[in-house]
């Protein structure tokens, strides 16, 4: 079953990917948030490592393993009908541990896998650190590796690099995504934490569509849909503003309650039991018992 889920979906994601319009992804962390996702009329869900650390209240630093990781992305793909694309940070390891990953990620039904050349452990794009880098031959044979491992021919491979995350500038980003592509990756996730996009334009200029070319926005976030696409950008991901708009508002009511001594003053503003009931799958479930 999870094979048949995959390979429609993955399927799916390629043909995307082909099409003529940006692909709008969005991140999440559960299955409801994947649900919710997919209710919001996104074309795929990021099974986002940043959302999920959050989650577990632990830093976005290569903390979690695979088999968290995985089983939280297994939960999500479960949960939705649209593909699934699945942040797996630095590969888990070397080409062996890459190997491995693809395939348990193959038969959790994932659609696609992205993993980002940063040196394990790996420490989250935002914080002002040193984000080291992987040399590029290294990560290169990981992006080898995925592709050798996969079983189904149209799982997607997404190489991520941090060239200007760690202040490489352009030229290494395209040195290293032009590596990365030889290298057999699908498409490529050029990351930047610029509060402007010109930097990312500048890649795309030069990149002249040699790939698929994804991004993330979370800085540079006054961009709408219409410039990413006269840009040639493929893939926009909002890879975290769902669980950000969550912790806001969970903050915001539990303070209420506890200032308040009662539900009323929250009443209005928060999800009833029977949305919740319906994110569930409760009213079919009571339908089929009938």
């Amino acid at each position: 079953m999870a094979q048949m889920l995959l390979a429609e979906r993955a399927a799916r994601l390629r043909e995307l990917l082909s099409g003529p319009r940006l692909v709008r992804v969005a991140g999440a962390h559960s299955g409801v948030s994947a649900r919710l996702v997919e209710a919001s009329g996104f074309d795929a869900v990021w099974a986002s490592s940043f959302e999920l650390s959050t989650a577990y209240a632990l830093p976005d630093a290569g903390i979690l393993t695979m088999s968290e990781a995985l089983e939280a992305a297994r939960v999500m793909s479960e949960a939705v009908s649209i593909p699934v694309i699945a942040d797996c940070d630095t590969g888990y390891g070397d080409p062996p541990n890459v190997a491995h990953m693809v395939r348990r990620y193959e038969s959790g039904g994932i659609a696609a896998i992205c993993m980002e050349d940063q040196v394990f452990p790996k420490v989250n794009s935002l914080v002002s650190a040193d984000q080291r880098l992987l040399d590029l031959e290294l990560f290169a044979a990981k992006v080898r590796a995925a592709k050798r491992a996969q079983r189904t021919a149209d799982l997607v491979v997404i190489a991520r690099t941090e060239a200007l995350i760690s202040g490489r500038g352009v030229h290494e980003a395209l040195r290293r995504a032009g590596a990365y592509v030889e290298a057999g990756a699908d498409a490529i996730l050029v990351h930047s934490k610029a509060p402007t996009p010109i930097e990312v334009w500048g890649f795309l200029a030069a990149w002249e569509g040699r790939a698929p070319v994804v991004v993330v926005p979370t800085t540079y976030f006054d961009v709408d849909v219409a410039e990413f696409e006269r840009h040639g950008v493929s893939v926009v991901i909002y890879a975290n503003h769902g669980l950000r708009a969550a912790v806001r508002a969970m903050r915001e009511t539990l303070g209420e309650l506890r200032r308040s001594g009662s539900s009323r003053c929250v009443e209005d503003r928060i999800a009833t039991v029977a949305e919740l009931l319906e994110l569930q799958g409760m009213p079919a479930l009571m339908e089929a018992r009938r």
